[in-house]
């Protein structure tokens, strides 16, 4: 199936390629799906048949079957995956979905109609030295839709009553965040961290008391915040201030969690960028899974 004939894949989207990364990913694709009560699609890209203009090489037999063999493997290990990862769990529709062509078009066509990507932290071709690989990397750039990046080892040893934590400040979409964060922590039955620093920016490069800014600081947070107690009054929050780099915070923070959402960019950020420095800092060095709250 090529990606002009794509269907439309409301509920979770997890990227597979085979690798360690990508089946840690998948299952926790699996678990979110199930939370959330969506549908989850497997979706797998082959390369393309074609190779081009300048290289003009027959292509065998032999290579396409395997190829398609391979990725036939691929999906039907990631929906057996899913399943195990659902096993006690509510189980929710697996749909598999092999795509022919250059791997992010496809990728970013499927994320216009999706609640959500996941994907690994790095796939099969990934040099070991970078933290993203290309997929992911260009996924939480440019998504049309949340993205979740989920490192190889996300989550073994972090315990279930575990807190969301979330990254705020007074861009649009550190409210996008917020909104998923709620709903994260609230389906999970555990306490939420939302954090607020103050380090860097403008509004405070005055000669003003430490503890005045920390007042302001908390006011403003208890103001972003205003409003989704009501929506989700089982959520208990934690708020946490401090004059500190944001990505710095968030990863501490993230030691003892399960779970961290950030905005795609945040005030700080200039209007043509497509990615902050704080949410690619923490979808980078964090080592739980990261929801980057990207939007069309």
């Amino acid at each position: 199936m090529t990606s002009q004939q794509l269907p439309r894949l409301h509920g979770i989207v997890a990227a597979v390629d085979g690798s360690p990364t990508s089946e840690t990913a998948l299952a926790w694709a699996a678990r979110d799906a199930s939370l959330r009560d969506v549908p989850l699609t497997v979706v797998h890209v082959q390369p393309s048949d074609e190779v081009g203009p300048w290289l003009d090489l027959p292509i065998s037999e032999e290579y396409l079957e395997a190829r398609d063999r391979q990725s036939t493997e691929i999906v039907d290990r990631a929906v057996e995956l899913a399943g195990t990862a659902m096993e006690g769990r509510r189980r929710v529709p697996v749909e598999k979905l092999v795509l022919r062509g250059p791997v992010m078009p496809a990728l970013l066509d499927v994320s216009k109609d999706s609640d959500m990507m996941v994907v690994g932290c790095r796939g099969l071709g990934a040099l070991a030295g970078l933290l993203l690989g290309s997929t992911s990397s260009a996924l939480v750039h440019h998504a049309h839709c949340p993205v979740a990046v989920v490192h190889e080892h996300s989550g073994s040893g972090i315990a279930v009553t575990a807190p969301v934590v979330v990254g705020v400040d007074a861009s649009p979409a550190s409210e996008l965040a917020i909104a998923i964060a709620y709903d994260e922590a609230s389906r999970r039955g555990v306490e939420l961290v939302a954090v607020h620093t103050w380090m860097n920016n403008a509004d405070f490069y005055v000669d003003v008391p430490v503890e005045d800014l920390a007042k302001q600081a908390d006011e403003e947070l208890a103001q972003r915040l205003a409003g989704w107690g009501e929506r989700y009054p089982d959520v208990t929050v934690r708020r946490v201030v401090g004059q500190d780099s944001a990505a710095h915070r968030l990863i501490e923070e993230s030691e003892d969690a399960q779970l961290l959402v950030v905005g795609s960019h945040g005030r700080g950020g200039f209007a043509g960028l497509l990615l902050g420095s704080v949410s690619w800092a923490v979808a980078q060095s964090a080592h739980i899974p990261v929801i980057v709250a990207r939007q069309s």
